[in-house]
């Protein structure tokens, strides 16, 4: 049963004199004015609070919210979709939502495959409106989550009498006078350094009680902690480092919650012949001291990862019991055992004290966001540690955009493309089974294969998890790509993220707690902290 929002439709009287709400999600230095949800530079919240999808699939309670779509049922062998949409939603220059618009952005996926960054019409046959409030979606073959995930999860729908004139949904300029959508806020104003979102007072689920979102820009992670430890930012994602003595024990009305969320990875460009090679991965993966950056570089609050790149003990229901204990869990750093390995590959220390073969050194460039201080200081750290067994690397601190741009990979008809860049830490998608992490970075046309994995025998196994719901056969499909993830090394587990989140609540009440964790709390996953703002209440 889907959840819809239910706070009232209408806008208290006072709510116009309420406080607005300071937003944090990670320190990006200055602001580019773009707020096209197909843009891979988007600003945050303009995925959630401006443009939706149809439905939000939550995956910390394994809720589904109601959004433009009302409901769906499959049907044909779980061939056909059919959604009915909201019948009260309104674009926010006052035209009606319809089933047309639906359509019309699937279609424009289709015909500007670039924008397709999801991959959606390698599973669509077709997009079709059935009367105003009806979209009937043909599949070529079955996969039940990805359909759920991607299809009305995360397909940004837009608006057809604006953008049927925009050409390729990519590269469409969106700014701060033609961002139209039909969310619960609305932009208000944009500088370099700032921009804010107004509530919505048509939102067709109930304007938001939060009158004004401000995202100011923070140029580091310790900028933008002081800014949340003194309550000028009320809602943030940020690791805080003593937490309890430099966020919670200064003010009462200061909270946090770390739950464990993601794998961070340490991510090879496989489409780079030296990482290709598999010595060269486990020489990497042998000489990090994992402990050091879960002590160090994450002030304890993350833990070493695990090589079935699986956040646990969030998975453990899944995990094969057959598996190895080293395949599940990391040795401590063996640099001779690296070493050895590099030199059985033939390659030999030259004149520099780098490991090459062929006059190609193994020197490598590591992406990393600049201000994302954790991470900074985790790639210093690896740096150490890789330098000690003869591999040079060059720490890329680069702004969120530029990063992105470099690692995100292009999807086609035989795989995705990966982007320029050698090695980069990054993050792994999460959903209420391991599919999505998995079908993210492994499968062939995986959104956030960013390594460039291919490989026929993981994309069979997932192929099978989405074409059934027997949970015997879905878990043997996970036990096949969990030791081919522990023993290929497509991609190289670091840590075992946190989920970080803060809210202060002196002036809003409603928020997800780790008592009551209702929904994905922090306003990193922009769609979740759009319905979290919208059922914020006055605390008077």
């Amino acid at each position: 049963m889907a959840l819809a929002l239910t706070t009232s439709p209408m806008l208290q009287a006072s709510a116009a004199t309420e406080p607005p709400l300071v937003v944090v999600t990670s320190p990006q230095g200055t602001y580019a004015e773009n707020f096209n949800p197909y843009s891979s530079g988007q600003l945050a919240g303009t995925q959630g609070n401006v443009y939706e999808s149809l439905f939000f699939f939550d995956a910390v309670t394994g809720k589904t919210w109601d959004l433009l779509g009302k409901s769906y049922a499959f049907s044909n062998g779980n061939k056909t979709l059919t959604v009915q949409l909201q019948p009260n939603a309104k674009w926010t220059d006052g035209q009606a939502f319809t089933a047309n618009d639906v359509v019309f952005t699937f279609n424009d996926l289709k015909k500007y495959p670039d924008a397709d960054s999801n991959g959606v019409w390698q599973y669509l046959k077709s997009v079709q409106a059935k009367g105003t409030h009806t979209v009937v979606f043909n599949f070529k073959s079955v996969n039940v989550p990805f359909a759920e995930q991607y299809v009305l999860g995360e397909t940004w729908i837009l608006p057809q009498h604006e953008w049927s004139s925009l050409g390729d949904p990519a590269k469409a300029k969106i700014t701060v006078s033609n961002a139209i959508g039909t969310g619960p806020f609305i932009v208000s104003s944009f500088t370099t350094q700032d921009y804010k979102f107004k509530a919505n007072p048509n939102y067709y689920l109930g304007a938001p009680k939060v009158p004004e979102l401000d995202y100011p820009a923070f140029a580091s992670n310790a900028s933008a902690d002081l800014a949340l430890a003194n309550g000028s930012v009320q809602y943030g994602n940020l690791d805080i480092p003593n937490v309890e003595k430099t966020y919670v024990a200064g003010n009462s009305h200061n909270h946090y919650y770390f739950p464990p969320d993601n794998e961070v990875e340490l991510y090879p460009n496989l489409s780079n012949p030296l990482l290709a090679q598999y010595n060269v991965r486990e020489a990497i993966s042998l000489a990090i001291n994992r402990n050091k950056l879960s002590t160090l570089g994450e002030t304890g609050y993350e833990g070493v990862g695990n090589p079935i790149s699986l956040p646990l003990p969030n998975f453990k229901d899944w995990v094969d019991p057959s598996l190895p204990k080293s395949d599940l869990t990391f040795s401590a750093p063996n640099d001779a055992k690296a070493i050895q390995l590099l030199e059985a590959a033939g390659f030999k220390k030259d004149s520099n004290g780098i490991f090459a073969k062929n006059g190609k050194e193994l020197n490598f460039n590591l992406e990393v966001v600049s201000g994302w201080s954790d991470w900074d200081e985790d790639c210093l750290l690896i740096k150490q540690d890789l330098s000690k067994i003869g591999i040079g690397i060059t720490v890329n601190q680069v702004d969120y955009g530029t990063y992105y741009a470099n690692i995100a990979p292009t999807p086609g008809k035989n795989g995705v493309t990966t982007g320029k860049y050698d090695l980069a830490v990054s993050w792994t998608n999460e959903g209420p089974t391991p599919y999505l992490a998995y079908y993210d970075m492994l499968d062939s046309h995986g959104v956030f294969n960013v390594e460039g994995f291919k490989n026929k025998t993981v994309d069979n196994a997932l192929n099978s998890f989405a074409s059934t719901t027997n949970l015997t056969t879905q878990k043997k499909d996970m036990y096949t790509i969990e030791k081919i993830a522990a023993e290929q090394l497509p991609v190289i587990p670091l840590l075992t993220g946190a989920y970080w989140y803060e809210y202060n609540d002196k002036d809003y009440t409603g928020w997800p707690t780790k008592s009551n964790l209702w929904i994905t709390p922090g306003p990193a996953n922009t769609q979740s902290a759009a319905i979290v703002m919208q059922h914020l209440k006055p605390v008077h």
